[in-house]
């Protein structure tokens, strides 16, 4: 990593759902800047630890408190021509409920295979497997 890569962290937020075959659901943010599906991140405050970070962002984009648990894969991309690392944890969501923003317009509980396919980057979708196997053998 070089000095000029951009940080971020995020989460991959889910609930307990019986909609679901997998009993759980996923929760998408959608932010009309990009028109695009992704899980709750953004960029880190200087200094501040990636999963603090993580849990604010879940709450400024979601509206919902989460409990963060185990770490999944880090993203490594280009973004604006810059290096981008983000770093990501599955975290259960608890008390809250969303308002829009101009950041974030809509957010949608979905089951994780409707989760995969509504994901706008295929490096997103990476994420849905890994909370699956994260949860699986918590």
């Amino acid at each position: 990593m070089n000095d000029d890569t951009v940080l971020a962290a995020g989460c991959a937020l889910w609930r307990r759902s019986h909609r679901s075959d997998e009993g759980i659901e996923i929760c998408l943010v959608h932010r009309p800047k990009y028109d695009d599906w992704s899980h709750p991140k953004g960029k880190l405050k200087r200094g501040e630890d990636p999963l603090a970070g993580a849990v604010r962002e879940v709450l400024e984009e979601t509206g919902y408190h989460c409990a963060p648990g185990a770490g999944l894969p880090t993203a490594y991309y280009i973004a604006n021509g810059r290096p981008k690392q983000v770093s990501y944890w599955a975290a259960e969501a608890s008390a809250g409920s969303f308002a829009p923003s101009e950041e974030v317009d809509r957010i949608l509980w979905l089951p994780p295979a409707e989760a995969r396919d509504r994901l706008t980057q295929p490096r997103d979708r990476i994420l849905v497997d890994a909370l699956l196997d994260a949860l699986h053998s918590a």
